[in-house]
């Protein structure tokens, strides 16, 4: 059985692990084969993340934590930084319920949106989000915030072609 919680501060080891173990799934497409070896977030960013209130994990049976979602609050929006399920574990909508908790807590909050940025072809990426009802941001929709995010992805290697900024609407 697996429980969505709040992260801890003490969780904050275990997430890098999970987010190279997830990210391996990359290696099924050539062109981005090398973001199974690209750097993770730092344990200290994690307990940053942690420490702002918006990060959940999933855990297994013995509270061990198996997925993550880290987000921050960014004006009235809830961003969505990372969303990582160890690669034994994908499949078995451990993502799904990660996102559904964070698009919950930012309906609680009062949020007007949530957002984040991906690949706009990755199975696992867009589609996945368009699922939950995001969307595609278009250039002119793109904010300040967004738009220097998916820049400094370009920056690290990301073509922005491949990449997106896609928002769900919670008014």
């Amino acid at each position: 059985m697996i429980t969505i919680r709040p992260a801890r501060a003490e969780d904050a080891e275990a997430l890098p692990r999970i987010e190279q173990s997830a990210g391996l799934a990359f290696r099924a497409i050539a062109e981005l084969a090398w973001l199974a070896d690209g750097d993770n977030v730092s344990v200290e960013r994690h307990r940053a993340l942690i420490a702002g209130g918006a990060c959940w994990i999933a855990a297994d049976e013995e509270d061990r934590p198996i997925g993550f979602l880290s987000a921050g609050i960014e004006g009235d929006a809830l961003h969505v930084w990372e969303l990582d399920v160890g690669l034994d574990r994908q499949g078995q909508g451990i993502g799904r319920a990660l996102l559904e908790r964070a698009v919950a807590d930012a309906r609680r909050r009062g949020l007007a949106a949530v957002t984040l940025t991906t690949f706009r072809a990755v199975a696992w990426n867009a589609p996945f989000y368009r699922k939950f009802g995001f969307r595609i941001l278009e250039d002119a929709e793109i904010d300040g915030r967004l738009a220097s995010l998916l820049s400094d992805e370009a920056e690290h290697g990301m073509a922005s072609d491949q990449r997106c900024a896609m928002q769900l609407d919670l008014r």
